[in-house]
């Protein structure tokens, strides 16, 4: 891939999404690209790291072919603007912490590839510490709720409490060596922070939210030694943490009504004939604190092409189309997002 091949509609696209990233944070990576372009979710990118596929390209939304060709030009876009090309660690969520992969089959240079962390050389290093640390993140071992009945791979034993799943394979916490962990509800962020730090083996505790179709974190599971010694260092600084959340909460509040004029302002910049107060309700809605919406998202904040697009086709899909009606009536809701499909694109075109 040369210079040339970045002025084809889907070089345009990945220059785009990289800048994009390039100017939020100070680099890029190729899952940054991919996100943008509408062709891996969040879900997909958990259900890859839980290792509940084999490889990235069956979750992603866009042929082998087509996700090669986009890291190629990714790389001949970075080259051309001298960035620093850095390798992301991509480990699964599981006891192994086995190495995922982008595409079955391919070969260590390509899979290389895929892993890239482009570093723009004017980079902050404050930029450079907090891209260096998303390259290299451990990810959580994640526990999940059970929905009913289910039997352990390892001792056949059937249960309804947590499981710990590894591939297809769901084992309960005694085969899994969690048993011996405490569950810390969700709710206080500085307890579990520190129960966090000070134990030495810890997982994530997920339920499944089917009207939302996602899971939701409800806590942590940590030695209990850890819960202790998390506990006595919240009631030594209590005072000042206090003091802290008050002031914490007048920030974000501001931050809040900031964040939606920006989230506002950068839909009416990529579809400039959206109706200004439509606009605003967008925003609104998308970045509402707490809500779990794309918005509160990752992407959401660092206002991500990708994730400003979302929140749009998702209020036109509401909207402007009859989908609410057809999943009323019955219709299963791929079916139903496939009719509708063409009257977004026509939305979307008349604003753009």
């Amino acid at each position: 891939m040369g210079p040339a091949d970045l002025d084809t509609a889907l070089g345009r696209r990945v220059a785009g999404a990289a800048d994009a990233a390039v100017s939020r944070r100070g680099a890029v990576s190729v899952l940054d690209v991919f996100a943008s372009l509408g062709w891996v979710t969040d879900k997909a990118v958990d259900r890859w790291r839980r290792e509940q596929v084999p490889a990235l390209q069956h979750v992603a939304q866009a042929p082998p072919e087509k996700l090669r060709t986009a890291v190629a030009l990714l790389e001949a876009w970075a080259r051309g603007r001298g960035m620093e090309c850095q390798e992301g660690g991509y480990l699964a969520a599981a006891r192994g912490q086995r190495p995922l992969r982008f595409i079955e089959g391919a070969d260590g240079a390509e899979e290389r590839a895929f892993r890239a962390h482009w570093v723009a050389a004017e980079a902050t290093a404050a930029q450079r510490r907090r891209e260096e640390n998303r390259r290299t993140k451990v990810p959580d071992l994640v526990v999940g709720e059970a929905v009913g009945a289910w039997e352990c791979a390892d001792c056949g034993a059937e249960s309804q409490a947590l499981r710990f799943m590894e591939g297809a394979a769901a084992h309960c916490l005694e085969c899994a060596d969690m048993d011996h962990l405490v569950f810390l509800p969700s709710g206080d962020a500085a307890l579990t922070r520190r129960a966090k730090k000070e134990s030495g083996l810890s997982a994530v505790v997920v339920r499944w939210i089917r009207s939302r179709r996602k899971f939701r974190r409800i806590g942590l599971l940590v030695e209990e030694s850890a819960l202790e010694a998390a506990e006595r260092q919240c009631l030594a600084d209590e005072d000042a943490r206090a003091l802290r959340r008050e002031r914490d909460a007048e920030r974000r509040a501001l931050q809040d009504v900031d964040f939606q004029k920006r989230f506002a302002a950068e839909i009416l910049d990529r579809f400039p004939r959206c109706p200004r107060d439509r606009a605003e309700r967008i925003a609104l809605h998308t970045g509402a604190r707490g809500s779990g919406r794309v918005g509160r998202s990752e992407a959401g904040r660092d206002l991500d092409p990708g994730a400003v697009r979302r929140a749009v086709v998702a209020s036109v899909r509401h909207e402007d189309t009859p989908y609410d009606d057809l999943l009323m009536s019955g219709v299963p809701r791929e079916e139903a997002r496939a009719r509708i499909a063409s009257q977004i694109d026509r939305v979307l075109e008349s604003w753009a």
